[in-house]
C-alpha cells in the first residue's frame, strides 16, 4: 500500500533547511547561463559546462528524492464550518436522486467537513484556480455513474465563476460533453461501466447479465482519449452484477449465472478489466495526457444488503482507525493498485504519466454522505419496494473534496511537467 512512490505527489517542505533547494539549483542555472556566452570565446570550457549541465540535472533529481513527500489520502476529516460551497438552489447540475436537501433529508452536518492531510494542508477547492490551469484544456472521466456524480460535483463548485454550455452529441444519452468557453476548456464524461467492450443479453433488459469481452477495448472511449489532456478512470459497482465472460470471443465463465459453465468471483472480471483499459491507455496513438485512476468508493449498507432493507443512516464520519475495509473490499481496491502499479511501470517508459486519486480509505470513513432514503422524492419515502442509496454521494457533499484532490494533483503535475522540460533545456546547452 506503499503505492505513492510510485505517484507524482511531491510538495516542497515547509522545513527551512529544505527550501534552499530550488534557490540553489536557480544560481547554478543562472551560472551555467554565464558560462555558456562565455564558451562562445572560450571553446575549451564546451566539456565543462556540459559536465556541469549534468550535475544539475542529478542535483535537482537528488532534492527531489530527498524532499519529503507528502500523501494527500492520509488523513482524517476535521470540521468545516465554511461548507458548502453550493447549494442544490445555486446548481441545476444535481440529478434528483442526489439531491439529498431537496428531497428532505433533515441534517446538513455531512456537508460541514474538509479532508486533512497529515503532512501538509491542502486548499479547498477554487474554481478560479481551477480554471486557470485548464485554460485552453481538456478533461475526461470515464466510468459509471459514481464517475458521473463526480463530474457534476465538479460542475456545481465551478459554478461559482463560470457554467458550462452542454455540447453533447445526444443530450439524452449517458456521455455527455460540457464546454466553457470564456477558458477554452471542455470536459466529458465517457460511460463505460464495466472500462471494456460490453453487450447485453436482453436488449430491453438492463437488470439481466451483460457480456463483458475482457481483452476488448471499449472504443467509445478508447478511441477518444488521444484529444484529452486529463483523463480520469474509475469503475466499481457493475462488475457485481451477473456478467458473462468472454476471453478471445469465447465464453471462459460467469458471475452469479445459472448456466453450465465456470463460476468465477467478481474479482476476475474486474482484474482483467482494468488491465484491458490500462492496456488501452498505453497504446492509444498519440495520447500524451495524464491519466488519473480514481480508487473505488466503497458503499456503505448496514442493517441488511442493497435489496433487503440495507440502509446507511448515520449522521457523521467515522474517526479515524475506528473502521477498516473488510477482506472483500480491500481485495478490490487491492486489484486497483496492483494494475495501476504495472500500467504506470509501462506507461513511464514510453513518456506517460499516470497519477493515483487513491480515495478508497478516505471515503470508507464516509458513511454519513449517501442519499440513503433521501435519494427518492419525500412524497416516495414511505413507498414499498425502494431501494435505500449507499452508493451515490449525496450533492452537495463528502465526494466534493475528490475536486480538491484533483487540482492539488494537477498542480503537482504541471510542476512536474515544467521541471521535466528544464532538464531537458539544460541537457541542450551546447556551446
Amino acid at each position: 500500500m506503499k503505492l505513492q512512490n510510485n505517484t507524482t505527489l511531491i510538495l516542497f517542505s515547509k522545513n527551512p533547511t529544505r527550501r534552499i533547494f530550488p534557490q540553489t539549483t536557480l544560481l547554478l542555472i543562472a551560472f551555467t547561463i554565464i558560462l555558456t556566452v562565455t564558451s562562445i570565446c572560450h571553446p575549451y570550457l564546451q566539456n565543462s559546462i556540459i559536465r556541469l549541465s549534468r550535475s544539475i540535472s542529478q542535483f535537482s533529481l537528488s532534492t527531489n528524492v530527498d524532499e519529503r513527500e507528502c500523501d494527500l489520502f492520509k488523513g482524517q476529516w476535521v470540521r468545516n464550518r465554511m461548507g458548502p460551497y453550493y447549494t442544490n438552489d445555486t446548481c441545476s447540475a444535481i440529478q434528483e436522486h442526489q439531491n439529498c436537501i431537496k428531497n428532505g433529508r433533515p441534517d446538513i452536518g455531512f456537508t460541514k467537513w474538509r479532508w486533512q492531510p497529515d503532512a501538509c494542508d491542502m486548499e479547498v477547492f477554487d474554481p478560479v484556480s481551477f480554471l486557470s490551469f485548464m485554460r485552453g484544456k481538456s478533461i475526461a472521466f470515464v466510468g459509471d455513474s459514481v464517475a458521473r456524480n463526480h463530474v457534476q460535483s465538479l460542475i456545481c463548485l465551478l459554478s461559482k465563476v463560470a457554467h458550462p454550455i452542454d455540447a453533447s452529441n445526444n443530450k439524452d444519452g449517458d456521455s455527455r460533453r460540457w464546454e466553457y468557453k470564456d477558458y477554452n476548456f471542455n470536459m466529458s464524461i465517457f460511460w463505460s461501466p464495466y472500462l471494456v467492450r460490453t453487450q447485453r443479453t436482453d436488449p430491453n433488459d438492463v437488470t439481466r447479465p451483460f457480456n463483458l469481452y475482457l481483452d476488448e477495448f471499449d472504443k467509445s472511449w478508447t478511441s477518444q482519449i488521444k484529444h484529452f489532456d486529463y483523463v480520469i478512470i474509475s469503475a466499481a459497482q457493475w462488475f457485481f452484477r451477473p456478467s458473462m465472460y468472454y476471453i478471445k470471443r469465447l465464453l471462459v465463465g460467469c458471475l452469479y449465472c445459472s448456466q453450465n459453465t465456470t463460476q468465477y468471483p467478481a474479482e476476475f472480471g474486474y482484474r482483467l478489466a482494468f488491465r484491458t483499459a490500462f492496456k488501452a491507455i498505453n497504446t492509444v496513438k498519440k495520447y500524451k495526457g495524464v491519466t488519473f485512476l480514481r480508487t473505488y468508493a466503497p458503499s456503505h449498507f448496514e442493517n441488511g444488503k442493497w435489496d433487503k432493507g440495507g440502509n446507511c443512516p448515520r449522521k457523521r464520519p467515522y474517526r479515524r482507525n475506528k473502521v477498516v475495509l473488510d477482506s472483500y473490499n480491500l481485495n478490490i481496491n487491492n486489484i486497483q493498485l496492483e494494475e495501476f502499479t504495472v500500467a504506470e511501470r509501462i506507461g513511464r517508459r514510453k513518456g506517460l504519466r499516470f497519477s493515483l486519486l487513491n480515495v478508497t480509505h478516505v471515503m470508507l470513513l464516509r458513511p454519513d454522505g449517501h442519499p440513503n432514503e433521501y435519494g427518492h422524492r419525500p412524497e416516495d419515502h414511505q413507498k414499498k419496494g425502494l431501494v435505500n442509496d449507499c452508493v451515490h454521494w449525496c450533492l452537495p457533499g463528502p465526494i466534493d473534496t475528490w475536486n480538491d484532490f484533483l487540482l492539488e494533483m494537477i498542480k503537482r503535475e504541471s510542476k512536474l511537467a515544467r521541471r521535466s522540460s528544464s532538464s531537458f533545456n539544460l541537457h541542450q546547452i551546447k556551446a
